[in-house]
């Protein structure tokens, strides 16, 4: 249980305010911000946790990817001081920022960043992600030397691709929304780690960036035959190890229905997926709904997974959040049917929503898996 409950915190006087969660001094003061590290969390008496965040300056929210609506803070007393104690679930890891006006801006308390305007908080029991490196807001992620530029006829447009081969390079590994896995979190780091320790074969990473997600990844034909028939003949010609004769595709949310929808309909060119938190809601006209998820349950995948003459060849790993209970009716039903079409599947839950802080130690993990 709580040690202070919020109206027996007024009694004990401001110097003890936070003192629950660690903190000591007198809010607002000078001496108070130099000692603050905050997400701090206490347990709940509901077996879950409540957790404090603190933001110096002027009155703001703060806002949680996909997990909750924006939490307005309190202001104490006449300060600079504001505060907001969040009763999180058990096992939770999630992105958040600060909103201040117009502007989004990280936590200058916490060290764990994931991009310029975001950082990551996970309650105690959340498990841990080795291999990923504290990155703070300020800090410039390392990218791949080498990069090619796509200017596809399928797609339209030019697009920059990275490519960095780990420990030498090996099976190719397509990263869907590569950007994000570039800028906001260190993927590149991240498979070095884990292929050094022996977690996971050599592999070359190539971080396919988007322009219309919704196009692109929406069971389109003409993404996968772009990819087939002019990406991977530039990874060719790139100069740098890579076999394409093993490909791994792994991607999120609507990147992960791209990745099912292409074994489905391209098994030649794509046999081993990661699927994190995939979009299986999906069907045409879906994303014209008030309510993404009041549709047929499985979407699109799950139609054509009930036609499928047989998946033996398919090798796919699937996991979604713990808290994203909405999407658990679609993807469960998607697993069941790819599995009862002869694919070897695996099935995880991670400790998270429909969040990338949760989705990053999954994709290590079923990268390596895939390719086993």
């Amino acid at each position: 249980m709580r040690r202070v409950t919020e109206e027996a915190r007024g009694a004990a006087g401001a110097e003890d305010s936070f003192a629950e969660f660690g903190l000591t001094g007198r809010p607002g003061t000078d001496e108070f911000w130099a000692a603050v590290r905050t997400p701090a969390s206490v347990p709940a008496d509901d077996g879950g946790w409540v957790t404090l965040f603190l933001w110096r300056g002027s009155a703001a929210s703060v806002g949680f990817e996909s997990w909750s609506k924006p939490v307005v803070l309190r202001q104490w007393e006449d300060t600079d001081c504001w505060y907001a104690e969040v009763r999180m679930p058990a096992r939770l890891r999630v992105t958040y920022r600060f909103l201040a006006g117009d502007m989004a801006y990280a936590d200058p308390f916490n060290p764990v960043g994931a991009g310029g305007d975001r950082s990551v908080c996970a309650t105690p029991d959340a498990p841990h992600q080795p291999h990923w490196p504290l990155i703070g807001a300020d800090d410039v992620l390392p990218v791949p030397h080498t990069r090619i530029r796509w200017a596809g006829e399928r797609l339209g447009g030019r697009r920059t691709v990275r490519i960095h081969p780990v420990g030498g390079g090996g099976p190719v590994v397509l990263l869907l929304d590569g950007d994000d896995w570039l800028y906001l979190h260190p993927a590149m780091t991240a498979f070095d780690s884990a292929v050094a320790a022996g977690e996971m074969p050599p592999v070359t990473l190539v971080f396919l960036p988007s322009k219309d997600r919704a196009a692109e990844f929406g069971c389109n034909p003409r993404l996968w035959e772009a990819v087939r028939d002019e990406l991977l003949p530039l990874v060719a010609e790139s100069g740098v190890p890579a076999d394409l004769d093993r490909l791994v595709v792994a991607g999120q949310s609507l990147g992960g229905l791209s990745a099912m929808y292409a074994a489905l309909e391209f098994p030649g060119l794509v046999s081993r997926i990661a699927c994190q938190s995939p979009s299986f809601w999906w069907a045409p006209g879906a994303l014209d709904r008030t309510d993404l998820f009041d549709g047929p349950v499985g979407g699109t995948i799950a139609e054509r997974l009930r036609e499928s003459p047989g998946l033996s060849g398919l090798r796919v790993a699937f996991d979604v959040g713990e808290h994203e209970p909405r999407m658990l009716p679609h993807c469960e039903l998607a697993e069941a049917l790819t599995e009862q079409a002869g694919a070897t599947v695996r099935v995880s839950r991670s400790a998270s929503g429909h969040d990338r802080a949760g989705w990053r130690s999954a994709l290590l993990r079923d990268v390596a898996w895939a390719l086993a």
